[in-house]
């Protein structure tokens, strides 16, 4: 009978993190790199995830302890299986999980008693089942973890890699190579990180790290993000989100990544209702709207992706491309359809190709001969197949430029050997291995890897081998624009005064309803900076006219009623008015209509507000997103803003540069700064708008659903928030959501 493995001891020479570093970083490095693992549910019968995460520790020869635990054997896979933790022969130190769901608690309350520092829990059954008894366990669970103060992954997972330590507590029975490269993946699907695993290794990328998150009733995936960008063997993080459940601590992991120089690319899902539905349905993850997660992620520095094809792309371009120093680029190419494809695909990112040095122009038109066309991308064909050094020389003199930051290469690489090919491809990889600008082949469309090609493929470091043009393009693209990052974003707090905040816990202490009426939005969006209408409510006929009167005609009736979230449906709101008797008239037919209504809704009078003459009608919103917190919104408003669909997002709460980017993202911000000719518009209002509303949203915590500003009227003298409606984040305002979506 064969002995246990035993413990190695360290080697020399490995990182560790420093003394200082967080617990959460220095507690993932344990379970990446533990001293034993024991695998808790051994058994033998066939096909089963115990055997086969065994056999992959055995072949790929972990170095420290191996333990099969279960109390019925003596003997498994032809080594001692021990009856528990107290009957091993060295304590326990990072433990896999592999009995049923009602069992995996007390173990893992077992294991944190014993000395363990780390486990992983492939069992399923908790939180991604919606019955009752799962979600019981998971809380269970979940407790049992923060009582232990063990590092875990898990549950509903499928293991994870270290490749320094030969660790590999994964199911996957394909050939790994342990070869501890730059990028580390992590996310909640096993399935999707290993399939991403083994599409890097194809394309000859070494992954360091492979970690499985599952349900995250432990470690959540920015808590290895932030792991990934201590370990200095990492370069490249690669995420796949279905949720973030902790987003100050997502922004965090983020920042960490970014100060360390190390991108995060991230595949979110939860693009459509029903991938959001799905994220629910398999790890129990609470999805938000792909565009906040974006408004935030972006600021952050991360670099969403929208499939995995283009996640390969984006990663081998980070991986195989140094930062550029500008957005200059050059193309070679060997036919002029393929050079007007360049053009059109990189136009319509954004880009576009330089205007070659006078140096480089003359060599290529000396080069090429009379007749020929010396342009950027180049067509070398008829001159390159005449003469294939040709080619070389025009790609040499490309990388030699100095008017050049990127060289892109249309070009695939051979399927089998060919002498010539393959002879050029190694004289460029070392060309980009002197070179102070990245080098990438691309091929316009994806031709996939032979076993050749893979082979030959790593043996070019210094070179990035794109699939994809589309693909390539967006992956250019990102590392552009990743290298113009800031390394270190401001935190924003709240710029609110104490006053503004107590009048927001005053308002929200005496709401009733799911929302407030407009009166009350308007004198809380007035306490945080924002300017508003002169307004007042009227009770009768006489009262609206005495108002209008004092407020200057043309006027504007609204109903005020905090059961009615949607005046203009209900005839609720009249415009233009322009005497005493339209007045007069508009609230005695509002008053009206209300009553007509079914249901009992309160009327607590007519608002007659003033008639602001306006250049543009904006939209200034914030909302509470269910997982990436409070967001605010801004772009054209009115009755166009479906129709537009001119918006964009950012976190909240912003100061005022934020706010200026954030208008700047806009078709209304063209306009506000003068466009064909108009005046400029005082943007200087909407400005203050954006960071008075991301304020209050902030402040308010969970306690505001969302607020509504449509519109925002805005003119070249001021702007001012015409209508205004905030929901507020209560049973009321819940049980107002389900009735309205039967």
């Amino acid at each position: 009978m064969e002995a246990p493995v035993d413990a190695a001891p360290v080697a020399a020479g490995k990182w560790s993190p420093s003394p200082d570093a967080s617990d959460i970083v220095r507690s993932i490095h344990a379970m990446l790199h533990p001293r034993n693992i024991v695998v808790v549910g051994a058994t033998d019968k066939p096909g089963n995830y115990a055997e086969r995460i065994w056999n992959n520790l055995i072949k790929y020869q972990f170095e420290g302890g191996l333990y099969p635990v279960n109390a019925r054997r003596e003997t498994i896979w032809g080594v001692p299986c021990y009856r528990d933790f107290a009957s091993l022969p060295d304590k326990p130190d990072h433990v896999l999980v592999l009995v049923p769901a009602r069992s995996a608690v007390q173990v893992v309350r077992e294991a944190g008693a014993a000395g363990a520092r780390s486990a992983t829990i492939v069992t399923s059954g908790f939180s991604e089942l919606q019955d009752d008894e799962s979600q019981k366990l998971a809380h269970e669970l979940r407790e049992a973890i923060t009582e232990s103060g063990l590092a875990v992954t898990g549950p509903n997972c499928l293991g994870n890699l270290s490749a320094g330590e030969k660790l590999f507590t994964n199911i996957d029975d394909r050939i790994v190579t342990m070869a501890a490269g730059p990028v580390a993946i992590a996310g909640q699907s096993g399935a999707i990180v290993m399939a991403i695993r083994q599409a890097l290794e194809d394309r000859g990328i070494g992954v360091g790290y492979m970690v499985t998150t599952g349900n995250e009733a432990g470690l959540e995936t920015p808590d290895l993000m932030s792991y990934f960008a201590a370990d200095p063997s990492i370069r490249v993080i690669v995420v796949y989100l279905e949720g973030v459940r902790n987003t100050a601590g997502f922004r965090e992991a983020c920042k960490a990544a970014r100060a360390a120089g190390k991108p995060v690319i991230a595949l979110k899902l939860g693009a459509s209702e029903g991938g959001r539905a799905a994220a629910m349905a398999h790890t129990g993850a609470l999805a938000g709207s792909i565009e906040t997660f974006d408004a935030i992620a972006t600021r952050e520095g991360v670099i969403r992706v929208r499939g995995l094809d283009e996640l390969i792309e984006t990663t081998e371009c980070f991986v195989h491309a140094d930062a550029p120093k500008g957005d200059r680029l050059a193309a070679v190419t060997l036919s002029g359809g393929k050079r007007g494809l360049l053009i059109d695909a990189f136009h319509s990112a954004g880009l576009n190709f330089a205007p070659l040095s006078r140096n480089a122009c003359d060599k290529l038109a000396e080069m090429l001969g009379p007749g020929s066309i010396v342009g950027n991308p180049l067509d070398a064909g008829f001159a390159a197949v005449v003469d294939p050094t040709v080619y070389m020389q025009s790609i040499r003199i490309m990388i030699d430029d100095p008017d050049t930051d990127i060289v892109i290469i249309d070009a695939e690489l051979p399927k089998s050997p060919h002498e010539l090919r393959e002879r050029n491809l190694h004289i460029v990889n070392e060309m980009a291995g002197t070179a102070s600008k990245p080098v990438v082949y691309i091929s316009t469309m994806s031709i996939g890897f032979t076993e050749f090609t893979k082979s030959l493929r790593r043996s070019l470091p210094h070179i990035a081998v794109m699939q994809g043009l589309d693909r390539a393009v967006g992956a250019i693209k990102a590392l552009i624009d990743y290298t113009s990052l800031r390394k270190v974003v401001p935190d924003i707090g709240s710029s609110s005064s104490a006053a503004a905040r107590a009048t927001l816990e005053k308002t929200l202490k005496h709401a009733r309803g799911a929302a407030l009426d407009e009166v009350a939005s308007k004198k809380l969006l007035k306490a945080y900076g924002i300017p508003v209408s002169k307004e007042e409510i009227a009770q009768s006929a006489a009262d609206a006219v005495r108002i209008a009167g004092k407020i200057g005609f043309p006027v504007v009736a609204k109903v005020v009623s905090p059961d009615i979230l949607h005046k203009s449906d209900i005839g609720g709101v009249v415009l233009n008015l322009n005497s005493p008797a339209e007045v007069g008239k508009a609230f005695n037919d509002i008053t009206a209509r209300v009553k007509k209504l079914k249901g009992k809704r309160r009327l607590e009078g007519i608002l007659i507000a003033q008639q602001v003459k306006a250049e543009l009608e904006l939209v200034v919103g914030a909302a509470l997103d269910a997982e990436m917190g409070p967001v605010v919104l801004f772009g054209t408003g009115g009755i166009d803003i479906e129709l537009m669909k001119d918006v964009a997002l950012a976190g909240a709460p912003l100061d005022a540069t934020e706010a200026r980017e954030l208008i700047g993202r806009t078709k209304a911000g063209v306009k506000l700064r003068g466009y064909r000719g108009k005046p400029a518009l005082h943007t200087a209002s909407a400005v203050k708008a954006l960071v008075g509303l991301s304020n209050l949203i902030a402040d308010a915590g969970t306690r505001i659903a969302s607020i509504d500003i449509n519109p925002f009227l805005i003119n070249t003298r001021t702007g001012v928030a015409v209508d205004a409606l905030i929901v507020l984040n209560n049973a009321a305002a819940n049980d107002a959501s389900r009735h309205l979506g039967r």
